[in-house]
């Protein structure tokens, strides 16, 4: 028997064979895809495969066509809960290819934003999973993301050369108070053995991380590849071998753990000076092409920059973390039953504009 179940909250408008309604604050609404399975009549899923292609953004061809500063405002869109990261990522291409030298105190920030931006990523994805409790924890921390950019969802906070300006009088002491109301909630111990993604599969499929790194992928740009504003933080990469739904869970929490920490590492080492750098009127990038990546929330976030030296890129290719991951829904789910399909998908965080980029 093969059925088309649509995710999400758009499904039932993709002509699918039968609806899973997961639900407005289900980690699977962010987005409408489909998956094609073949099931046994015992409702045992023997194959899988994700049809994306629901939601483009056309994102790459809509930066082509703006100048360097404009492209910001878009870079935050494609995945919604990691605004502040996309940014980074285009602004750090620019930077490099242009040879700026981002003022330190820039750097910091960076950083402690990047992961206040993470620990409210990670709570989305835990909160239909583990209650209330990590909603309030999200609050918060939204909060204060609000307070120093002005956005709650889109940022639009980063720019070429550092940050639009400095962050509010007492915000440090704000953060503070809001990273220490975050908690995680308790894990249903439902999800332990269910929807297991090996090592070997997600290597093969790129996946990258907490989902790769809850199958024992060891890979975080944090500490492998890090930013300045990383350089001198205890980053310690949380890493699971099981593979299954529990790992996955549990590599969200211990990481939202470890981003509070790091913040509270930012802010106790956090310099004075300038947020950013005098610019001219027309950035232009010099003829070449680059590639920069940073650890988003759900994986490697990168940008390849071709430029012609003119002050719009020639081609701005995203690396997205949620289309090389999803992918990777074709060794998960076969062996799954149907009945733990929400619980699998609700472990295996994606955004679905990050696919449909």
């Amino acid at each position: 028997m093969e059925i088309t179940v649509g995710v999400g909250a758009g499904a039932r408008h993709l002509g699918v064979d039968r609806v899973v309604d997961l639900g407005p604050l289900h980690p699977s609404a962010h987005g409408a895809y489909r998956l094609r399975l073949t099931v046994r009549d015992d409702e045992t899923i023997t194959a899988a495969e994700p049809l994306v292609g629901h939601l483009h953004r056309g994102a790459e061809k809509l930066f082509e066509v703006r100048d360097y500063r404009q492209v910001l405002t878009l870079a935050n869109r494609h995945d919604w809960l990691a605004a502040f990261c996309n940014e980074l990522a285009v602004a750090l291409a620019v930077e490099r290819m242009t040879g700026m030298d981002v003022p330190p105190r820039a750097q910091v920030l960076r950083a402690l934003l990047c992961e206040l931006n993470r620990i409210m990523a990670h709570l989305v994805f835990l909160t239909p999973l583990t209650g209330q409790v990590a909603a309030d924890g999200r609050e918060a921390v939204q909060t204060v993301l609000e307070e120093a950019s002005g956005g709650r969802i889109h940022f639009m906070f980063n720019r070429i050369g550092g940050l639009r300006e400095d962050v509010p009088a007492g915000w440090v002491d704000r953060v503070r108070e809001a990273v220490s109301t975050v908690d995680t909630g308790v894990i249903p111990e439902g999800l332990r053995g269910i929807g297991v993604l090996s090592r070997d599969a997600a290597l093969a499929f790129g996946v990258t991380g907490p989902i790769g790194r809850a199958s024992g992928v060891d890979l975080d740009l944090r500490r492998d590849d890090p930013l300045p504003g990383y350089r001198d933080l205890d980053v310690r990469p949380v890493v699971r071998t099981e593979g299954d739904a529990l790992a996955r869970v549990r590599c969200l929490v211990d990481e939202v753990r470890q981003s509070v920490r790091l913040v509270s590492q930012c802010l106790d080492r956090l310099p004075g000076g300038p947020v950013n750098l005098r610019l001219p009127k027309a950035i232009k990038a010099p003829e070449g092409a680059v590639y920069t990546r940073v650890e988003a929330p759900l994986g490697t976030s990168g940008v390849l920059l071709a430029s012609r030296g003119e002050k719009t890129p020639w081609r701005l290719k995203l690396r997205t973390p949620s289309f090389n991951n999803v992918q990777a829904l074709s060794a998960l789910l076969p062996g799954t039953r149907v009945d733990d399909l929400p619980a699998v998908l609700g472990s295996f965080a994606v955004v679905v504009g990050d696919i449909d980029k």
